[in-house]
């Protein structure tokens, strides 16, 4: 647990966690006095609020422009990792979860997310259908959430009861919070909390995944979904002939609004995107006048913003590769600013960690994109090894990264999808990413059976259904020697 101090503590956090061999006692009393009797003491129920500006170029006076993360006492935060652990194993036991979604999940991420949304659109259009993406923008989702609606819903769609039920009414009831902009600042006055989870909670996002069962309402339309979290994002797949799915789309989303409302969550309708992939100019003229429904106008554009990847009409990331390359080096630059001052160990963990994570973040997507693209993503690797080496401008590059023991992008893109790949097939990884590729059975009996062997997709285009999850990973798995596709955990796969 990290090691952040809330005001309201008693002492530091990092005072209570060298002292935990004498606390360990009077805290395990205090959890299981809690979890017996069904009530949060009212002290862990109060809430430091830390105005938090949502993006750092967004007006700083506009109060809509904050999240209100909260500020937890210690001891409250234990407690809420416990009934979340508990409740976890539940959860997974009796497989409760939506299956498509994968916020606040282990074993989930944005990537596979992503990867499963970005896989079944390429194969749609390797087989000659138009697709369109819309991304729902949800208001305040954590903020307006009935308590009685939820309780009602842990109770009849979990099946809650008893104590446990008792605990999490006590959980929301009474909350208290208060305004405090910096620890020098003076508090504003306390308020109690009647509606919403608190943000910054552990068991906050865990709760979220019963705020919004949208599931069922979207099946109910024929509709593919993914969420990660309150972002939601809906997709059809059709023939150019044939619009009748982006009816159900429209009707989908007036379901989804209807819904929201009744239960006092907001919709933002005028901040739905739309992204039409494998359409042309006469495309968009058939399904525009469709996307008009309750005087709302969906707009379409030409590229979207999903969980941090930058998506096109075409999926050819290089909107997304353009701001990468603009990040990456603007964060190089300061870093070779201070390059004197830093010892090579030092450099190099800043490099990771302000460039290297931005490369590797979602990587797996970018899988046989053309070189023109992946290449300027290298510039960067290139540039930021010279910096950690000090390596001069006209010096070979190819010694540089081998002394850093870095792969070269492209093969990091492979080394993600062959991960991905492992986890698939050891089922680790969602059950939605798993549905995507399929152990290779032979007609008869061959030596290779064993070999742990995908069976490859039959697929039109390289240059699109080549670019799938669901056809690159099993390439790529079946020219790996069988030792190494027979690594008995992730930990030596890896290695």
């Amino acid at each position: 647990m990290k090691s952040n101090t809330c005001p309201l503590d008693p002492i530091p956090t990092k005072l209570l966690k060298a002292a935990v061999s004498v606390l360990t006692e009077p805290i395990v009393n205090i959890v299981n006095t809690s979890l017996l009797n069904g009530c949060v003491p009212k002290a862990l129920k109060i809430a430091v609020i830390r105005p938090l500006l949502k993006k750092s170029d967004l007006d700083s006076n506009n109060p809509c422009n904050y999240r209100p993360i909260s500020s937890l006492l210690f001891l409250s935060k234990i407690l809420e990792k416990i009934v979340t652990s508990q409740i976890v194993k539940y959860l997974n036991h009796h497989n409760i979860f939506e299956k498509f979604q994968s916020g606040f999940r282990t074993g989930h991420s944005t990537e596979m997310a992503l990867t499963r949304v970005v896989n079944n659109t390429l194969i749609s259009s390797d087989a000659g259908q138009i697709s369109i993406l819309m991304l729902l923008d949800l208001s305040a989702a954590f903020d307006t959430v009935d308590h009685s609606i939820l309780l009602s819903r842990l109770g009849n769609l979990v099946g809650l009861r008893g104590t446990v039920l008792k605990w999490f009414e006590s959980y929301l009831a009474n909350c208290e919070q208060f305004v405090l902009k910096s620890n020098d600042s003076t508090p504003s006055i306390f308020t109690t909390v009647q509606y919403g989870v608190r943000q910054g909670s552990v068991l906050g996002p865990l709760l979220s995944h019963f705020i919004l069962p949208l599931g069922d309402i979207i099946r109910k339309h024929n509709v593919n979904f993914h969420s990660y979290a309150d972002d939601t994002q809906l997709y059809v797949s059709f023939k150019p002939d044939d619009p009748s799915h982006v009816v159900s789309l429209t009707n989908c989303f007036t379901s989804i609004k209807l819904w929201m409302s009744n239960n006092f969550l907001s919709l933002n309708a005028s901040k739905t995107e739309v992204l039409v992939v494998g359409g042309d100019a006469k495309t968009l003229d058939i399904i525009t006048p469709i996307f008009t429904t309750n005087d709302i106008t969906f707009k379409c554009i030409d590229c979207v913003k999903d969980l941090g990847v930058l998506l096109d009409g075409k999926l050819s990331f290089v909107s997304h590769v353009n701001a990468l390359t603009k990040s990456c080096f603007l964060q190089l630059r300061s870093i070779a600013k201070i390059r004197r001052f830093l010892c090579r160990r030092v450099s190099e963990k800043l490099v990771h960690a302000f460039v290297s994570s931005r490369l590797d973040y979602c990587n797996a997507l970018l899988s046989s994109c053309p070189y023109k693209t992946v290449s300027r993503l290298q510039l960067i690797q290139n540039a930021a090894a010279r910096i950690v080496t000090r390596t001069r401008k006209y010096d070979h590059i190819t010694l540089v990264l081998k002394s850093l023991h870095w792969l070269l992008v492209c093969y990091r893109v492979d080394y993600k999808i062959l991960l991905l790949t492992y986890k698939v097939i050891h089922g680790i990884a969602p059950a939605y990413l798993c549905e995507t590729i399929n152990l290779y059975i032979p007609g008869r009996y061959l030596r290779s059976l064993d070999a742990g062997y995908l069976k490859v997709p039959v697929i039109n285009k390289t240059s699109v259904g080549g670019r799938a999850f669901s056809y690159r990973a099993p390439k790529l798995w079946n020219s790996l020697p069988v030792t190494v596709r027979n690594a008995p955990s992730v930990s030596v796969f890896k290695s």
